[in-house]
């Protein structure tokens, strides 16, 4: 199938394509910074001037807040910035963009949670990204929680902390987002909403921005997706069309059992196929 815009990438699929920019000579730091940047934009498109309190993780999602924290601060917004663990503990391009924020740097403990929410900011996620595989615990469960019952407008990055990516599912905790800003693709955690009484997946991202990063439309030919979101574009060349020369015993034919009662689906699928 050719490449729509519409394709649906699975957490490894996302990793690979990542993967293959970089060796096609894109930086890694250089996508972080793409990403940060996209999201940065994404905020002030949306928001007018507020705080910002900006919640980095331990990996690159985490990464991409350090970028989002120092653009902002760079562009007059009031940013405070606290990350699960010291900056001497990162890694990779995590380490980098942390290197790059010149700002105050708070830790995230239990014990600071309610002080960090104070003034109601503008929270960006960026604890956990789509790949995340266990239960939030300790004090990024804490925090999201508080975000949650607070009602504080959150800015996930990637997806909410706590949603897992290829399924939609929640591990243990998540804090629904008032816009989600993933990359690239979107993955099946932004559209599926799994069988629970709690919010799920895609009613937990909110609006959700794919964020073009410099990674190679090309790569999708090596991942081969295997699934797409649902649009008319995957569709609409299939649909036959009327023979001039036909007639309604050409057209096929539609026999719609329906309840005595609940009869609402039986008349939407004869008005459809009235239409069709």
């Amino acid at each position: 199938m050719e490449q729509t815009g519409r394709e649906l990438l699975t957490v490894a699929q996302m990793g690979e394509a990542d993967r293959l920019a970089i060796a096609a000579g894109t930086p890694g730091i250089q996508l972080m910074e793409n990403a940060g940047g996209a999201i940065a934009a994404a905020i002030q498109e949306r928001w007018s001037r507020r705080l910002v309190l900006v919640l980095c993780g331990p990996g690159n999602n985490g990464g991409d807040g350090w970028v989002v924290a120092r653009l902002l601060a760079e562009a007059g917004w009031p940013v405070r910035l606290a990350s699960l663990v010291e900056p001497e503990r990162l890694h990779g391009d995590a380490k980098l963009a942390a290197g790059r924020w010149s700002g105050p740097i708070e830790p995230l403990s239990e014990t600071v949670i309610d002080a960090l929410l104070d003034g109601d900011p503008l929270v960006v996620d960026a604890l956990f990204g789509a790949g995340l595989a266990r239960p939030v615990d300790g004090a990024a469960a804490l925090a999201l929680t508080a975000i949650a019952e607070r009602g504080l407008e959150s800015v996930a990055v990637d997806m909410p902390s706590g949603v897992e990516g290829d399924t939609g599912a929640v591990l243990g905790v998540a804090a629904p987002a008032a816009l989600t800003v993933t990359f690239f693709r979107k993955k099946p955690g932004h559209v599926l909403m799994p069988g629970d009484p709690r919010p799920q997946g895609r009613a937990l991202c909110g609006p959700c921005r794919v964020a073009d990063i410099g990674i190679p439309e090309e790569v999708l030919t090596t991942i081969s997706p295997r699934s797409w979101e649902n649009g008319p574009d995957l569709w609409r060349d299939d649909l036959p069309r009327p023979d001039p020369s036909g007639h309604k015993y050409a057209r096929g034919h539609a026999l719609i059992l329906g309840g005595a009662r609940m009869t609402g689906a039986a008349r939407l699928a004869a008005q459809a196929a009235r239409r069709v």
